[in-house]
């Protein structure tokens, strides 16, 4: 039941931009922030020891969900993933700071053994994460001010996870090749 739970949250979370505009456009006052409240508190909940490093986006989530309720003011729910840009930002740019970087523990995962000359190219991958969730954020927060919600939708929805998916992915075989070379 937990496993099937968590996947229902991650769902929704990664879709959480698709649930507002619908939410918003369908549902009465309210009741999409409080629904995505109740699904952040829940996610809170099951991942209360697994996800450590997800618990502040998580808790934002919650806060803003539920003073958009509150305040019955739904145009809070669009800031939301200026938050988690925000988050990955501090996440990120804390590991640069204090080592290792997320980037040299994600390339660990795979290859224990890391020579040590690899260590200044996964701190530099990990600045560049740091420049797209800057970059991220900004457009979030522009679209949540000054866009349309189909607008806002669209890119928080589609096009940001592309420009994600494209980065992971160029940056790992890159990486992957780089490693093979040496």
């Amino acid at each position: 039941m937990t496993f099937f739970l968590q996947i229902a949250t991650t769902i929704v979370v990664l879709c959480y931009p698709i649930a507002v505009y619908l939410g918003l456009n369908y549902l009465p006052q309210g009741s999409i922030a409080l629904l995505l409240c109740s699904l952040l508190l829940l996610r809170l909940f099951i991942n209360k020891q697994k996800l450590k490093s997800l618990m502040l986006p998580i808790l934002a989530g919650i806060v803003l969900t539920m003073s958009s309720y509150i305040a019955k003011v739904n145009d809070w729910l669009l800031y939301y993933p200026v938050v988690i840009s925000t988050c990955m930002l501090l996440l990120f740019a804390h590991s640069l700071r204090w080592g290792p970087s997320i980037i040299e523990r994600l390339a660990r995962l795979k290859e224990p053994d890391l020579p040590e000359s690899a260590v200044p190219y996964l701190n530099k991958v990990t600045l560049i994460w740091c420049i797209f969730f800057i970059v991220n954020g900004a457009i979030a927060f522009y679209t949540a001010q000054f866009s349309s919600l189909s607008t806002w939708t669209l890119y928080n929805g589609l096009i940001s996870y592309l420009l994600m998916g494209t980065l992971f992915t160029g940056e790992w075989l890159y990486r992957t090749l780089w490693l093979k070379k040496r």
